[in-house]
């Protein structure tokens, strides 16, 4: 018997509307999260003297925690303490988290209440841990948004692999072709170009490139940008639910 190949779409009948879909990276995204990463690497490399701090960080944006960890152990030697290191940066984010340090990006809440309140399908495909994922967004309140979550331990591969991407599609129902892709990092566009999706890029700790160009859709500066194009363009906006039937509470 042949194998079945993981990767067949349940694509929409031809009689069907087109397909309306979003999948978001979630960190430089969703959550200013990679400027409090970053925040908390500089203090942990501070007190133990660690060198190119930022240099790294920024290479390692989207990749997931196996590659990060070996990124990390091809530039400062095998016997680089990774470990315990990324658990005390951990530990400091953590904390900075519990003192609410970690914020929404501008116009997520708004954009999400939209997507819902529109009928789109909506997915998240992050190199983070699942767990992660799960505990930040239901902290504010945005589990409820999203139809399915791809986090980076559920992949052999990290992005700029599409994996992740062509899984989210999968999962979703939908073609590559129909969906588009939120990005903020390099690897992240790469991964998402890759599986032919549109991609749309929303700097974050890493500027646009001529390459980025290439690859991407558009690049908006914000996420209220990004809203404008597919109200205007995608005809987001139009709803058959009630007008106070929406999906997300702001967080008390």
């Amino acid at each position: 018997m042949a194998e079945k190949n993981k990767w067949a779409y349940t694509a929409p009948d031809a009689a069907d509307e087109p397909c309306r879909c979003v999948v978001f990276d979630m960190d430089g995204v969703l959550f200013d999260s990679e400027s409090l990463v970053l925040r908390c690497w500089e203090e942990t490399a501070q007190k133990h003297a660690i060198p190119d701090i930022q240099e790294m960080c920024r290479a390692c944006l989207g990749v997931n925690a196996i590659e990060t960890r070996a990124k990390f152990l091809a530039h400062y030697g095998a016997d680089f303490p990774y470990d315990a290191y990324k658990t005390e940066m951990s530990e400091r984010y953590w904390h900075q988290v519990e003192q609410g340090a970690l914020t929404l990006k501008p116009g997520v809440r708004t954009l999400l209440n939209l997507l819902y309140m529109a009928d789109w399908r909506v997915g998240l495909c992050s190199s983070t841990r699942t767990a992660v994922i799960e505990e930040q967004l239901t902290l504010f309140g945005l589990r409820q948004c999203f139809h399915d979550i791809v986090g980076g331990d559920q992949l052999q591969r990290s992005k700029p692999d599409p994996e992740g991407y062509l899984l989210s599609c999968n999962h979703l129902g939908v073609l590559p072709e129909q969906a588009f892709a939120v990005e903020d990092s390099y690897n992240g566009v790469r991964a998402a170009a890759s599986a032919g999706m549109r991609v749309i890029m929303i700097p974050d700790l890493l500027p646009p490139t001529p390459e980025m160009e290439t690859l991407v859709e558009h690049i908006f500066p914000d996420m209220d940008a990004f809203r404008w194009f597919l109200e205007e363009t995608e005809g987001l906006g139009r709803t058959n639910r009630l007008p106070n039937d929406s999906m997300i509470k702001e967080k008390s």
